[in-house]
C-alpha cells in the first residue's frame, strides 16, 4: 500500500510540474507579444468636429473606446496612445445616441509596425472627415520638451492661413498654417509656462472670442507648462469667423499629449 501510495505521489507531483512549466512559457510567450512594438502600432484620436458631443470609437467592428469623446476630446484619454495591429484597419467613429444628427464616419487606415499616428476629426457632425498624420516622436537627449501645431477650425470657405504666437519667445513659433495643416515637432523649453495666441497670417491681433455673459471680447489662448521630454499637440479648432460674434460656437486653442 505504502508503495503504491508513493507511486501515486511521484506521478502527481510530475503532472503538477509539468503544468507548472507550461504556465510558465505562456505567460512569457504573452509578455514578449505585449511588449514586441514592431509588431503593432500606436494610435490616438483627436475629435475637432464643430458641437460632437457622444462619440466612440470602433476598429474592425469591436469598441475600443470606453468613455464617451466630445469635441475637443481625446482617446485614450488615460494613456497616450492605443495599440492597435499592423496592416490594414477599418475605423468607425460615431454618436451611438439612436435620435443623433452626427453622421457615422468610417474610413481605413495601413497602419506599419513601430510607428504612431493622430487621427484627427474635424468638420461638421453632418459632414465629417478625417485626416491621419504619423506623429514622429524623438525623445530629447536634454531636458526640452517638443511641440506641434494642427489647424482644424471649421469653415465653409477658405480663411486664409493663421500663425502662432508665443508670449514667452514674443514671436511667432508656426507660420502660414492653413486649414488641416499639421506641423512638425519641434524643440520647446519645459518646466517654463507659455501662452500661446491665434492670429491670422501676417497679422499682430490676436482673433478673439466675445464674453457670452459680458460682451467683451477675450483672446483665444492656450497656456503650456510643457514636461521635460514629453510632446505636445496643440490645435485650433471650432468654428472659424474673421471677425467675432456672439455665435456659441467659439474657436479654441487647446492642447493635448502625444507622449
Amino acid at each position: 500500500m505504502k508503495l503504491k501510495y508513493f507511486k501515486r505521489l511521484v506521478f502527481s507531483a510530475g503532472i503538477i510540474s509539468l503544468l507548472g512549466a507550461g504556465c510558465t512559457k505562456n505567460a512569457d510567450s504573452q509578455l514578449n507579444t505585449q511588449s514586441e512594438f514592431s509588431n503593432s502600432s500606436l494610435v490616438q484620436v483627436y475629435l475637432a468636429t464643430v458641437n460632437a458631443s457622444r462619440n466612440y470609437v470602433y476598429v474592425d467592428g469591436k469598441q475600443i473606446s470606453g468613455a464617451l469623446i466630445s469635441s475637443g476630446g481625446v482617446f485614450p484619454a488615460s494613456a497616450h496612445a492605443a495599440s492597435l495591429p499592423i496592416g490594414i484597419n477599418s475605423f468607425l467613429i460615431r454618436d451611438t445616441l439612436p435620435a443623433t444628427f452626427q453622421q457615422p464616419l468610417t474610413f481605413a487606415e495601413n497602419l506599419q509596425g513601430g510607428n504612431r499616428y493622430t487621427v484627427f476629426v474635424y468638420d461638421t457632425i453632418t459632414t465629417p472627415k478625417q485626416k491621419t498624420v504619423q506623429s514622429a516622436i524623438v525623445i530629447p537627449a536634454d531636458t526640452s520638451a517638443r511641440l506641434r501645431f494642427a489647424n482644424f477650425t471649421y469653415t465653409p470657405s477658405d480663411p486664409g492661413t493663421f500663425d502662432i504666437f508665443s508670449k514667452k519667445k514674443n514671436a511667432n513659433i508656426f507660420t502660414n498654417m492653413a486649414v488641416t495643416d499639421v506641423s512638425n515637432f519641434i524643440p520647446y523649453p519645459s518646466a517654463v509656462t507659455d501662452t500661446f495666441y491665434i492670429r491670422m497670417n501676417g497679422s499682430t491681433a490676436n482673433l478673439q472670442n466675445i464674453n457670452p455673459t459680458t460682451g467683451a471680447l477675450v483672446d483665444i489662448i492656450a497656456v503650456l507648462n510643457p514636461v521635460a521630454k514629453r510632446s505636445y499637440t496643440l490645435v485650433f479648432r471650432g468654428g472659424f469667423r474673421a471677425v467675432a460674434t456672439n455665435a456659441t460656437t467659439v474657436r479654441t486653442l487647446s492642447t493635448f499629449v502625444n507622449y
